[in-house]
């Protein structure tokens, strides 16, 4: 047997061995994202029964015959398989440096209303307003404002919708990010906000602890959004256990974090009711010289890693 086939079938059995969840499950949906409708035809996927998964796309692909094709297959392929898709708006250019401009109001509006157009009639009733808004990768990084004019728009285009309003990262400023964006919204504008979307990698990965200053960012961000308003609900929308991010590789340590996803998810169950661990697929090895990012539940040619057994193990513990 390979070395590092043992090494991870090792890994699954140990934790296998980790204490059973509860009985009773929590009220938390739990979805997979990814960006690649070939997800849906791997047994492993199918086997897990899962009803919700994330895409997220670019705010102007209605203009990119490319990135309309790869959603239209997605959202194909979804329906095909009866899972319901959160499409999330993002920006067109994930790199930081240089940073894409940020659109116009009137500019968001007219490309997302023919996005919108395009998938409702498909089904997908479930939209976020942008992707990590606060992170340095996103044009709205610098403007809670317009991210907030983004929402009006989105609420007032998706009759019928539920959408996250705000999606945030767990990183130093968060607090005061959301505390602009409803300041920019309005107290009668506040109101109309259901959902924030919380990525909590930070906390799901580097085991940050209450005190440590910066985190744990989860509570930090459900505290911010309810001081504004006390009704509103939380997704995880994007969380998981990396694999690689800009240093070493460790699948180990990846499904070691994906059991303390659940149970942070677990932790505040009175205010999240979905979970969306990303992603399925990686693209390429994880330990090789390219790669930055990589939190894969398989391997690339799609076999499962041992954050996939971790799971599929504790979805008995959650709904779909």
């Amino acid at each position: 047997m390979p070395r590092r086939l043992f090494v991870m079938l090792l890994v699954a059995a140990s934790l296998f061995a980790l204490p059973a969840p509860a009985a009773a499950k929590v009220n938390i949906a739990l979805g997979i994202g990814d960006q690649h409708a070939t997800m849906f035809g791997s047994p492993f996927y199918k086997d897990l029964k899962l009803r919700k998964t994330r895409y997220f796309i670019e705010w102007n692909a209605i203009n990119q015959p490319d990135e309309i094709a790869k959603a239209d297959q997605f959202v194909a392929a979804a329906k095909v398989n009866r899972v319901k898709v959160l499409m999330h708006i993002s920006t067109d250019n994930i790199n930081a440096v240089p940073r894409s401009p940020l659109p116009s109001v009137r500019k968001y509006r007219q490309k997302v209303k023919s996005l919108i157009r395009r998938y409702k009639r498909h089904g997908v009733k479930d939209w976020g307003v942008w992707n990590e808004a606060n992170h340095r990768s996103q044009p709205t990084t610098r403007s809670p404002r317009r991210a907030a004019q983004f929402f009006e728009q989105m609420h007032s285009l998706c009759r019928g919708c539920t959408i996250v309003a705000l999606d945030v990262l767990d990183q130093a400023g968060v607090q005061r990010y959301i505390n602009r964006w409803f300041v920019a919204l309005g107290r009668s504008n506040a109101r109309k906000v259901r959902i924030v979307g919380i990525h909590n990698y930070s906390e799901v990965n580097r085991r940050l602890k209450r005190g440590s200053g910066k985190y744990p960012g989860t509570r930090r961000i459900i505290e911010a959004a309810r001081a504004h308003n006390r009704t509103v609900r939380f997704w995880y929308t994007e969380t998981g256990g990396h694999v690689k991010l800009f240093g070493t590789c460790d699948i180990a340590r990846a499904a070691n974090r994906t059991v303390y996803m659940f149970s942070l998810a677990k932790r505040f169950r009175r205010y999240v009711r979905r979970l969306y661990t990303y992603n399925w697929t990686p693209a390429t090895p994880a330990c090789d010289d390219v790669t930055r990012f990589d939190s894969g539940i398989v391997n690339p040619d799609g076999s499962p890693r041992a954050a996939y057994w971790v799971i599929r193990s504790r979805l008995k513990g959650f709904t779909r």
